[in-house]
This record gives C-alpha cells, structure tokens and sequence, in this order.
C-alpha cells in the first residue's frame, strides 16, 4: 500500500514536543533540525567550522527534547505503533506511490516485545499461561500489533514505487525480517500454550471434584477472572473437561493466532486434540475403534456385545457432540464459520465411526437370532435423526443425516429379509418324522417364541415394512399369492383386511404357512387320534402364546382367534370320535338280546372287548404328551363325561347276567371309579403302571 513521507508530520510532531508537550516519537527530521538553526549559521558547507558547529547544535537539540522525555515503555510504545498504524491509511489515501518512513521507536518496541516473550518462553521461572492476566494481556496485545505491523509493512513494500531509494528499501527488508522473526517465535509460544492448555486443562479437570446437577450437567463454579465481553453470557460450566478461564484464554489465543496469519497451526492443534479427547470419552463408555471389515468377520457372541455398547455409547453421545459444538464456537467466537467447520470436522469423523459400526452390523451374514439386534440398533438411529439439527450445524446435520438415514435403511432391510426368512425357514422344514407323543413341535415353539420377542418391537417393524414394503416383496421368496400354494380352506386369506399393515399381513402370512406346515406334519401319525392330538397341542400352543403377546394379539386380530379356538374344537371332537367313540361302541346294546333274553356270550365278548381296548388305550395315550395343563384336564373330563356314565350304565344293567365270583371278575375288570383314575393316567407323556398289578 502506497504511502506519503511522513518527514513533515514528523517535524511538527517534534515542534510539539519542543514545545514541551508529551512526546510522541524520538524520530527527528533532518529538515527541522535545520529549520531550527540560527541565521548566522547558515554558511556555506565549506566553512572548516561548520561541521563541529552542526554537531553542537544536535546536541543542544537532543539536550532539549530528551531530558524531559520518559524512558519508552511497552505501554507507550504500544500508543505509538497504534498511531504509526493509522497514519498510513490516511496517506495511503492522498498518494500511494509515498514512502513509509520507519519512526527509530519502532526498534525500541520490538526489544521491549522481544524482551516480554523472552520472559514467556524461556527459562526455568517461566511464568505459567494465565498466572497473570495483565501480563498476558499484555503480551497477546504485542503480538497482535507485532502482527498487524508485519502484514503493513510486507503489503507496503510490495506496493511501493521504484523511485524508493534502495538504502530505504533495505531498512524496510531488514525490519521486516525482524518482525517476522518476533512473530513467529510468538507464534511458536502462543502455539504451544494454546496445545497445553487444551490437553492439561483436561487432565487437570478430569482430577478435580465436579458438581453436578440433577441432570448430570457440571454445575457452575466461581472463578475470579471475569468473562470477556466477546463470552459474556455464554455457560462455560457445560464446557468438556474446561473451567470458563481456560475457555477465554483458549478464545484469546487462537484470536491472535488466527489474526497473525497462523490459522493453520492453530486449527491443527485443535482438531487433533479435541478428536483424541471425544475418541477417548468413547472408549471410556466402552466403545473400541473397529473397522467394516473386523466387524464382518466377529462371531456373534462378541459382536452382540459391542453391538450392545454402541447403542449404550450413541445414546450417550447426544450430550458430547452438544458440549463440544459449544466448545468450539466459544473458543472460536470471533470467527463462527471456522468454529462451525472444525466442529462439523470433529463431529462428522466420530459420527461416521459410529456409523460404519452399524453399517458393517448390516452387512453380516444374516442370521434369525440378529433380528433383535438390528431393530436395536435400527431404533438408535431413528431416535437421533429428528435431533440432529439441534447437534450440528445445518450442512454437517444434513451430510450426517443423509448417512444415517442410508444405514437405518440397510439395517431395516436387513431385518426385513431376517424376518421374511422365517417364511422360508418354515416351508423348508419338511421332516417326516413324527414328534413323539403328539407334542408341541420344535417348529412351532421357535415360530411362535420368535414371533413373541419380535412384536415386542412392533411400532418398529410396523415402521421398517411400511418404509420398506417393496424390499420385503422383493426379497420373500414363498407367497401364497406368487406361488399359487394352497393353505388352508379357511385361511383368513379370503377376509384379510385390505388396510392390513405390511407387517400385519406379513405375520398373517406366516402363521397360516405354519398351520399348513403342521398339518401336513400331522399326517406322518398312523394314529388318526394321535394326529388330532398333535394338531391340538400345537393349536393350543399358538393361542396361548397369541393371548400372551397383546402385540400379536392386536395384530392378528380376534376374528383370526375365534377361527383358531374353533379349529382346536374341531380336533377335540375328532379325537373323541376316533378313539373314545369306538370304546363305547363295545358298550352297545345293539345285539345283546334275543327273544328278550340277554345272550351270555355276546355280553361276555362285550365286556372282553371293553376292557381290552380300554387297556390298549390306557397303556397307548399314558404316552402321548399333552404340555397343556388346562388342555390335559379339559381333555380328561371330557373324557370321563363321556365314558363313566356310559359304563356305569351298561354294568348296571347287565352285571347281574354274570355268575357272581370269579366269572362276573373275570369280565368286570374295571368299577366306574377305576376308569376315572386311569382316564387320569392319560397324556402324561410316560408308559402306565401295569393294570393288573394295580387291581391286586
């Protein structure tokens, strides 16, 4: 920047100061000095005297001005420079081909600087950052106009005319280098500080007793160093690790460094540290650094249990990236933009390391047990992205949500294609071997407890298939509708809802794939009864399990129940005709007698058949297994209602046809009250006591 000479306002700076006014600048104008000499002493320059006569009159001069003058100090020295860096601005404006012209205090106060950084930066009595504010205060001042003086004189050289002499020029080269020299080394200390204070202001927190509110929040201490204007208002006690002193310092540093040209260094230091200090709160709540790939290659049962941590380390995230945004916009006050890219920068490289977890989670080879995991972790995500506006800055938030929106959707449709999985895991399981006893399959207790533990997450799956509906058709590879297979004649197909949720009809589909499974599983039993039972214990299972799960439940609907309880009705009433009716046909009347007598005989056959098939049945079904309590016990009533009265009628009337002694004992096994012990006896899933050692 051009500039005009600055010879004649330094003259009358100095008539001033002979004056006896304050002054303001040692430099003297040879010109004045000329001005003030006697007439009589302006002889031509050939006089011999002339010479001693021109240092005389320095002298005088200089024994005028000086005495009077106070020794410079950093302070007044400082009012000079602020004057000498306004002055240019003005000239600059009338002519800016002028030459600057350097005052000599300008080597006194960049001694006294040097002096003062010396102080700071050497020696083993070096003063600690903020031991004394006003000394720091003081050095940050110097160094803000050490650098301001440098970006003056470098812009002023460049733009000076070449008619500047070239003893000049070198002046100015020389005090350039100087300055820059001061600034650097400067720098170099307030770069340092700047470093300690971030690192050792933490350590020395972390060691300190913190209050802390009802919400966890530190509560906020007194200090004796009052904010700055700039800070004023801001809650320094919701700082991470920092006490509000720290913050200010830490503010006032990287203002001069920033303003000196030294932005670099300064947001260098910070990034790293303050992205080493969150990476280390991380790992304090359990969370390791872990790639896509290591994460691909875990077994489970460790995976589960980082997985575990990372929902517990995002959820308790929320308040780090808060307190860490406010960090950097107070430390940064003075320049928002940079405090919003160093903390989008800090926060999108911890944010993405969460992110890339649960991605590489996604891509794992899927499996029915990570389904609870997933909507885990599907949910962690969900919970965070209305709240990201909040925790970043708009274009961070918007890049941050865009990513966690991408791996909520691989992680919803990887949950999509573990549950549609079960559709496939059903109709793969084609085994011919029958359970034995009649019991609850292995099919369906997995099935249904699957089910059971996945609609707990209900909201959440109703929101993955609605999000994700076309994937899910996509990826299914068994539908009835697709493959035209045949369900059951009474499949709530026909009447399902048209406004079924996605994950509504999907559930419907795979309980009515179940059925059919299981009935096709009946039909491995020979026993006719046995497969009712079957078809009962499972039935009977499936409900329980429904009335159990209000979210299965509310799903299915009560239509679809009330379907169920009649089905299970339907297989009791098969069971009865196919073993208890042909029981009581050996109890019939039909034949027993001829011309109004009771044929012997046949009544005797009749009672042999009795008793033989009912021993039969005893020894047989005292194997089947009915789990059910209240099942077992509608079923034996059910059976005893049916058979004791039938029999205590049939003995009543026809006993008395037997030879009393050993022929009525020999086809009279069983009183009415033994037939209810025995009934008893049935579905208990272990062979019966032998029943004649039990009538002896």
């Amino acid at each position: 920047m051009g500039t005009k000479n600055l010879s004649e306002k330094s003259g009358k700076d100095d008539e001033k100061n002979n004056a006896g006014e304050t002054l303001r600048s040692p430099l003297q104008d040879p010109k004045e000095v000329d001005d003030k000499k006697p007439a009589d002493d302006t002889e031509p320059a050939a006089n011999t005297e002339g010479e001693p006569d021109d240092k005389k009159m320095e002298q005088e001069i200089s024994a005028e001005v000086e005495p009077d003058s106070p020794p410079l100090c950093l302070e007044k020295a400082l009012e000079d420079v602020d004057q000498f860096l306004l002055k240019p601005q003005h000239n600059a404006e009338e002519n800016e081909d002028a030459s600057l012209e350097i005052p000599k205090f300008m080597e006194k106060f960049l001694d006294l600087v040097e002096e003062k950084i010396k102080k700071y930066d050497t020696g083993e009595d070096k003063p600690k950052w903020s031991g004394v504010p006003e000394e720091d205060t003081a050095l940050l001042v110097s160094v803000g106009r050490i650098s301001k003086l440098l970006k003056l004189l470098t812009d002023q050289s460049k733009s000076s005319s070449s008619s500047s002499s070239e003893e000049n020029n070198q002046g100015k080269d020389s005090l350039v280098n100087r300055i820059s020299v001061i600034q650097q080394r400067a720098m170099t200390y307030l770069e340092e500080e700047f470093r300690l204070l971030l690192e050792d202001s933490r350590i020395s927190n972390n060691s300190d007793p913190v209050v802390h509110d009802s919400k966890g929040k530190q509560i906020e201490q007194d200090h004796s160093a009052q904010p700055d204007s700039e800070l004023a208002g801001s809650e320094m006690d919701k700082f991470p690790g920092y006490s509000d002193d720290v913050v200010l310092n830490l503010n006032k540093i990287a203002k001069e460094m920033i303003s000196g040209g030294y932005e670099t260094e300064c947001c260098q230091i910070y990034i790293i540290l303050r992205r080493n200090a969150f990476e280390e709160s991380l790992q304090k709540l359990g969370l390791e650094k872990i790639s896509m790939d290591e994460v691909q290659k875990m077994h489970w049962e460790t995976l589960e249990r980082d997985i575990a941590t990372w929902i517990s380390t995002f959820k308790q995230s929320e308040p780090l990236f808060s307190s860490e945004r406010k960090l950097a916009e107070s430390v940064f006050a003075d320049y928002p933009s940079l405090s919003m890219s160093l903390f989008s920068n800090l926060a999108r490289g911890v944010a993405i390391q969460l992110l890339n977890f649960a991605e590489g989670v996604a891509m794992t080879k899927r499996s029915a047990e990570k389904l609870f995991k997933f909507l885990d972790m599907y949910e962690t995500l969900h919970d965070i992205i209305p709240r990201m506006d909040e925790l970043f800055p708009e274009e961070c938030a918007n890049e941050l949500r865009t990513e966690t929106n991408l791996v909520k959707s691989r992680l919803g449709e990887s949950a999509i294609c573990i549950f549609c999985d079960l559709e496939n895991s059903i109709k793969s399981d084609t085994g011919k071997t029958p359970v034995p006893g009649g019991a609850v399959h292995p099919l369906t207790r997995y099935t249904m407890n699957y089910l059971k533990y996945a609609c707990e997450y209900k909201d959440t799956l109703e929101q993955v298939f609605k999000t994700h509906s076309k994937i899910e058709r996509a990826d299914s590879t068994s539908r009835p509708h697709d493959e035209g297979e045949s369900y059951n004649a009474d499949s709530s197909n026909n009447n399902r809802d048209e406004n079924q949720s996605p994950f509504s009809a999907q559930l419907t589909r795979v309980m009515e794939l179940l059925d059919s499974n299981l009935e096709g599983k009946a039909k491995v039993y020979k026993d006719v009864a046995l497969s009712s039972i079957f078809m009962m214990n499972n039935g009977r299972y499936i409900l329980q399990k429904i009335k159990g799960s209000p979210e299965i439940h509310s799903l299915m609907g009560d239509t679809w129940n009330r379907k169920r309880s009649s089905d299970l009705r339907q297989y009791h009433t098969n069971y009865k005709r196919e073993t208890w009716n042909k029981l009581l046909g050996c109890l019939s009347h039909e034949g027993l007698t001829h011309g109004g007598k009771v044929v012997k005989p046949v009544l005797k056959e009749r009672f042999k058949n009795f008793n033989t098939m009912f021993e039969e049945i005893h020894k047989t079904q005292s194997t089947w297994v009915v789990s059910d309590e209240q099942l077992q016990s509608e079923l034996r009533v059910s059976i005893s209602a049916v058979v004791i009265p039938a029999y205590r009628a049939f003995m009543g009337r026809f006993s008395q046809y037997l030879d009393p002694g050993r022929q009525s004992e020999k086809y009279i096994k069983f009183q009415p009250e033994d037939i209810e012990t025995y009934v008893d006896e049935l579905f208990d899933g272990t062979p019966a006591t032998s029943m004649a050692r039990r009538k002896t």
